[in-house]
């Protein structure tokens, strides 16, 4: 290593240095370390432009060397149909904690996506049903993707419906991942016939109108709500957060950004029905399922101590394998 250069890692250095595997069990420590009080509460900042949304999230966490992280993302979903470009783009800057040396500059789409399909994960671990097997994605893009490989890790997946406003998406998703992960993968048209029959529904959608209703979630089910990180988005009514047990990443945060915050505008809930932070539950302080029939909702808005914790990962991995450039800032 030279520590007095930063590392730059590309899309495809990131993608070298994560797997599922490794990407959840950091994040499922981000979590407990969160829960247990051993991790500062991560920062939040976001503005909106004409066309779409930039937000900034920063953490500081203590992995064996401490940490911290901050990353700068573009969300813009009109991007791939107007100007062929990704919806989110951005870096993440990671530093060295102690004395502040940037370390690494990082491509932030690899890891929003790994991370936030590792949260579900783990979410599911301790939320869904041990049985659970048949699972509806909706949003057939790069995060419902990483979602499916992520919840092969955690369930014993059997069948996957694919729905996604644009049908000819669904399509190549359902080929694409059937091959690659030789599980029975079938596109649809009607989503909530699909999450009726499903145990486990994805909403990765950047949509502003509410996508599942009270009676579109069959008990005992687990939905991971994803697509809602700012607050015009929107994928659960107020009604179903309501009638259902809501787990959170960060309370503050989806007060003001995810599903939750709809629900408590709408007065439908407040903080205090919230079960629990999933940091509490994966360090045990609150219990996760306590029934089998319960409809449990994860309102994901993405925690920044999960980017700190997926970006050491990457740069100890770049390091150790030898990959990535190494630029001197100071020169």
């Amino acid at each position: 290593m030279q520590p007095s250069k930063t590392l730059l890692l590309t899309q495809s250095d990131v993608a070298r240095s994560l797997d599922p595997e490794t990407c959840i069990c950091a994040v499922e420590g981000a979590f407990r370390a969160y829960g247990e009080g051993r991790a500062r509460p991560p920062a939040l900042c976001g503005i909106h432009g004409d066309r779409g949304a930039f937000h900034v999230k920063a953490g500081l966490m203590d992995l064996g060397r401490s940490y911290f992280a901050a990353k700068t993302n573009a969300n813009f979903p009109g991007n791939p149909r107007r100007h062929e470009l990704p919806s989110i783009q951005g870096t993440i800057a990671l530093h060295d904690a102690d004395d502040g040396r940037p370390l690494a500059i990082l491509d932030s789409i690899e890891i929003t996506s790994q991370r936030t399909a590792a949260a579900s994960a783990v979410a599911t671990r301790y939320l869904a049903r041990e049985d659970a097997s048949v699972v509806t994605i909706c949003g057939c893009g790069t995060q419902g993707r990483a979602h499916l490989w992520a919840l092969r890790s955690v369930r014993l997946i059997e069948k996957v419906f694919a729905f996604d406003a644009e049908p000819g998406l669904a399509r190549s998703f359902a080929d694409e991942m059937a091959a690659e992960l030789a599980i029975e993968l079938s596109p649809v048209d009607d989503l909530l016939e699909a999450v009726r029959a499903s145990d486990i529904t994805v909403t990765c959608t950047p949509s502003r109108d509410p996508l599942l209703d009270v009676g579109s979630v069959p008990p005992g089910a687990f939905v991971a709500a994803v697509g809602a990180d700012n607050p015009d988005k929107h994928e659960i009514t107020p009604a179903l957060m309501a009638s259902s047990t809501v787990v959170v990443d960060v309370l503050d945060q989806c007060a003001e950004i995810g599903d939750l915050q709809h629900a408590l505008s709408a007065g439908t809930m407040s903080a205090t029905d919230v079960h629990a932070e999933l940091g509490d539950i994966v360090s045990g302080k609150k219990p996760g399922r306590t029934s089998v029939d319960e409809i449990v909702v994860f309102d994901s808005t993405g925690m920044a101590l999960q980017d700190v914790a997926t970006a050491a990962l990457a740069y100890e991995s770049a390091v150790r394998e030898g990959y990535g450039t190494w630029v001197d800032f100071s020169a």
